[in-house]
């Protein structure tokens, strides 16, 4: 395996810890983030995971009874 280069190494890092702050922030503020998983992307976290229930309109009903 080749060994990162020092300077590499310090700018991934670095941009490993931006990210990890950013979604940390997100999860506190129950905000939703899109990661990569399996070779997708999918949201994670807030109201990602609980799908919106809503329930139909009800018809108006006309009667013609007097």
């Amino acid at each position: 395996m080749n060994a990162i280069p020092p300077r590499e190494k310090k700018i991934l890092d670095c941009l490993t810890e931006a990210v990890s702050e950013a979604l940390e922030r997100k999860r506190r503020l129950g905000q939703y983030a899109v990661v990569w998983q399996k070779g997708q992307p999918v949201m994670v976290g807030g109201d990602a995971l609980k799908p919106e229930i809503t329930k139909p309109a009800a018809k108006p009903t006309t009667s013609n009874t007097p």
